[in-house]
């Protein structure tokens, strides 16, 4: 049975070590960025947008940014572009190819995102408290779930703004929002409601300053295969200080804790409702603003520092002596299992393949001329 851990198994845990072991941020040396890595956690959406498309990617997001925070927190940890020999190894599955095996002396920690696991590493991190209870029934991987960081150098919402209703967002790629809300009749429908439309494209994403709602949806439909994904347009919004219009993703669900987290919605009709109700409730608004400067405490940024700090000495530490000290049969055990899981992966991705293929040439020879 996997263990499946929390801040809460981490304050139980009283064991400890004498000595934090070396840890390392892997990130490879053909993914360095040809512009210097930023110095500081504050200079990183700054070194995002001066360098090409892919490092705006969540792999720097969370590998870079997190060691940023805890260099600049005062933990030993280092920025590497070779894998390390010994010491805790934490890096994203993207830069992690799945012939990477950790040695007698490595404790490898695969930041998931919205991947699958890495075979070999020994712990992951997730980003989404749904999918760390879905890997709850029995795996070979054991993970922790972590908040994302919120969107680096947010601005809050303008306080002189004070309770004007007028400008509804959505603050992500435009591909990810669902198909109805990308419609002009969307935005005239707003129009008529006295509200502007608009969506904000990546090099805004800090930017709430004028916003006094954000609308994110990707479907109308199921959402369940974005368990993986994280809750972090709900984050933004709590720290920017706006109310969220949001669909029904197992994130946002896992996150919510009241009626005030944000407005949940299931159909284009329950997205103008709410902003119906939005724009005519001021005294919602201000509660569901309220709400949110509470819940932001969770997620800034020094509770988040602070978080990766235990889970790395009061979890990851002990899990490295234990690793480091344990018989190599047992090692080789633990290895040899998650080859056979990865073998049979690929077999059955191979045996897909082919009947799709053989599928799609029988289909194509039974066509009438």
């Amino acid at each position: 049975m996997v263990s499946v851990f929390s801040p809460s198994a981490i304050a139980r845990d009283t064991t400890t070590v004498q000595t934090i072991p070396p840890i390392y941020f892997y990130i490879p040396k053909r993914y360095w960025a040809s512009v210097e890595f930023p110095q500081h956690p504050q200079e990183y959406w700054a070194w995002q947008n001066i360098n090409p498309a892919k490092y705006q990617w969540g792999m720097y997001n969370w590998t870079l940014q997190t060691y940023l925070y805890l260099k600049a927190d005062g933990l030993p940890c280092s920025l590497v572009q070779e894998m390390p020999s010994e010491g805790i190894v934490i890096s994203h599955k993207d830069f992690l190819p799945d012939h990477a095996i950790p040695n007698r002396n490595t404790l490898l920690i695969c930041i998931q995102g919205d991947k699958t696991e890495h075979p070999y590493a020994q712990l992951h991190v997730v980003q989404n408290l749904q999918d760390q209870q879905w890997k709850e029934r029995p795996t070979l991987w054991d993970s922790y779930y972590m908040p994302h960081w919120i969107q680096s150098s947010l601005i809050p919402r303008n306080p002189e703004r004070g309770d004007r209703f007028e400008n509804i967002v959505y603050m992500g790629d435009a591909v990810n929002l669902a198909p109805e809300l990308r419609d002009p009749s969307f935005s005239k429908a707003l129009e008529e409601m006295g509200l502007r439309w608009r969506v904000v494209g990546r090099d805004g994403w800090n930017d709430y300053s004028e916003i006094d709602a954000i609308v994110a949806v990707r479907s109308f439909t199921s959402l369940s295969s974005y368990r993986v994904k994280p809750a972090l347009k709900l984050c933004n919004a709590w720290h920017a200080g706006v109310p969220a219009i949001l669909g029904q993703e197992p994130a946002f669900q896992a996150e919510r804790k009241g009626d005030l987290d944000y407005l949940e919605v299931t159909s284009l009709e329950d997205v103008l409702t709410a902003l119906q109700v939005l724009r005519d409730d001021v005294e919602l608004r201000q509660a569901i603003v309220s709400n949110g400067r509470i819940r932001a405490r969770a997620t800034n940024e020094m509770q988040l520092t602070q978080r990766w700090r235990q889970f790395l000495t009061h979890l990851a530490s002990p899990m490295y002596e234990r690793w480091c000290n344990q018989p190599e049969w047992q090692r080789q055990i633990f290895l040899q299992r998650r080859s056979l899981v990865l073998k049979q992966a690929r077999f059955r991705n191979r045996s897909q393949s082919f009947f799709k293929k053989f599928g799609s040439h029988q289909a194509t020879e039974q066509c009438p001329p």
